[in-house]
């Protein structure tokens, strides 16, 4: 007789006994001989914490405007994650990439080693890549994951000691994946499936000649591709960590996690997201996606049920739970490990560059009359000087902080400008300017802040009108100008800047952090930079 015939035979005697009214002690007698392996099991409750975006930060704190709290450090964020680890015997750490890259000095000047010593500290049980992980190329990602020697590393580095899996990541000349694509981690004898994808955008955001031997294949086929074979190995609860963008509309995901969603295989259960730094906590095509923010500032908090019969997860929940400072004590284990890198980069980080008479906003160009910003302002000199170029343009998403007014100390500029981009000097012909300006307007306005000409553009065509000299002297078509960039945007993978397309005989120089201190040492007397217009948007002046 059959497991299951068994079990229903002795269910049915039990009805029959109620029935008939025979409910005494000796019912219960009969009931409890019922062998304890013929009962229903539990379903096995498991609970996900995952973090996403991290890019470093692992000092980092935040406050906001109109809010009285702190956000974020890796030190309180891992006692959130402790505490919450002890709720549940059945819980996993996991990650969705970009957890390095872009870093603060006290982990990026190690290489981001000490971003991985915090992952392990905390416990983490598997992640995947996202497109920072690839900022320094496919060699030192894979240095950074299996362990191996760095000039600017920690001693006797020896790799991240929980799993790596990315199953859209290959190598061109074999097809061989650069991570495995998948991990199986066995709970309570229940076998939990983690596959990872990374943006397919990563080549038109990172340095192109790091990854010219891998592509990103589709995330979605990848994915399905895998399921399969995850089934044939009898796992059916399912979680795929996507480093793929994805936003929150009232009650539902939007975006590309989103459209993923509706692409794969519906054997998936929950998709962690990350990319674009938003909160998202929605159900998609009965997929649960969830996506934490920034920065250790939160974590997603997931708990689901798995039946012990069919092995699939049966229900499904998130939280978004903020990584608030007040009221907390910092994990001690991880302030050791903050602390000693503090102190070990302590004399660089507090050294003096220069004086700021006021406080400079960078980033990308607004749509406003005067588009230009004080800090990008700053930079693209800096660039000109460093390389003895006419023009220069520094891409937006390159400048990551403000520069507040008083004491410019080194820690300072690298924040601002932390991705240890080298400049490049290229020969453009002036007919070739219009181009190149064009090229890096999209549907948000202009990308990036100039250094020796100005110019004037349409918001409506999204075009160039007008490019001047500084004096206002209109550019000599048939000259030849010296153009500095950074390499990120000259080895940009798809060339959308147009700068390897008309741009001859490259110069490499100095790292852009570089010339920037040497441009504001440079300075004998306070340093008062501002928008000044030398992006102007002639709708917004209409």
């Amino acid at each position: 007789m059959s497991f299951f015939r068994k079990k229903v035979l002795a269910a049915s005697m039990s009805i029959s006994l109620l029935m008939t009214g025979m409910v005494g002690s000796s019912v219960s007698a009969n009931v409890q001989k019922v062998p304890p392996g013929l009962a229903k099991k539990e379903n096995v409750k498991v609970q996900l914490l995952s973090v996403n975006d991290l890019h470093g930060k692992i000092n980092v704190s935040e406050r906001f405007d109109n809010d009285p709290n702190t956000y974020g450090n890796a030190a309180y964020l891992a006692t959130y994650l402790r505490d919450r680890e002890q709720t549940n015997e059945n819980t996993l750490i996991v990650h969705s990439g970009d957890m390095v890259g872009g870093s603060p000095p006290v982990s990026a000047l190690f290489q981001d080693e000490p971003t991985v010593e915090v992952m392990e500290s905390i416990g983490f049980d598997v992640g995947t890549l996202g497109n920072h992980e690839f900022d320094e190329g496919v060699d030192e990602l894979l240095r950074l994951t299996y362990g191996g020697y760095h000039p600017n590393g920690t001693a006797n580095y020896d790799g991240i000691d929980f799993p790596m899996v990315a199953a859209n990541v290959v190598y061109k000349d074999s097809g061989e994946l650069v991570l495995p694509p998948y991990y199986i981690k066995n709970v309570k004898g229940q076998k939990i499936g983690f596959i990872g994808v990374t943006t397919t955008e990563t080549p038109n955001m990172v340095v192109a000649k790091g990854i010219t031997n891998v592509e990103f294949t589709d995330e979605a086929a990848a994915i399905n591709k895998y399921v399969p074979e995850l089934a044939k190995r009898g796992v059916e609860a399912i979680v795929v960590l996507a480093h793929v963008p994805g936003s929150q509309a009232g009650e539902s995901a939007t975006g590309e996690i989103a459209k993923l969603a509706t692409e794969i295989n519906d054997k998936v259960d929950i998709i962690i997201a990350a990319h674009n730094h938003q909160k998202v906590n929605a159900v998609v095509d009965n997929k649960l996606i969830v996506q934490a923010g920034e920065y250790g500032k939160a974590f997603a908090d997931i708990d689901f049920e798995i039946d012990p019969v069919t092995g699939d997860i049966v229900k499904k929940e998130a939280e978004i739970v903020d990584v608030i400072q007040q009221g907390v004590t910092p994990d001690p284990e991880v302030s050791a490990i903050l602390e000693k890198y503090t102190i070990a980069i302590a004399p660089k980080l507090n050294e003096v560059i220069g004086q700021a008479a006021n406080s400079m906003q960078g980033g990308y160009i607004t749509k406003e009359y005067f588009g230009d910003n004080a800090l990008g302002n700053l930079i693209a000199d800096g660039m000109n000087a460093a390389m003895g170029s006419d023009f220069a343009m520094m891409n937006g998403g390159g400048i990551r902080a403000s520069l507040d007014a008083g004491e410019i100390t080194w820690e300072e500029l690298y924040n601002i400008q932390p991705f240890g981009n080298t400049l490049v000097t290229i020969e453009v012909q002036g007919s070739e300017m219009d181009e190149i300006v064009n090229a890096q307007i999209s549907s948000y306005g202009p990308d990036a802040s100039i250094g020796g000409f100005h110019y004037k553009w349409d918001s409506t065509t999204g075009k160039v009108t007008e490019i001047t000299l500084a004096d206002g002297t209109p550019i000599d078509q048939n000259a030849t100008y010296t153009l500095t960039v950074n390499n990120y945007m000259y080895d940009h993978y798809s060339d959308k800047y147009k700068l390897r397309a008309y741009g001859e005989n490259p110069v490499h120089g100095p790292d852009d952090l570089q010339a920037t201190v040497d441009f504001v040492k440079s300075f004998t007397s306070s340093i008062n930079y501002e928008a000044e217009g030398r992006i102007i948007n002639i709708s917004a002046a209409q």
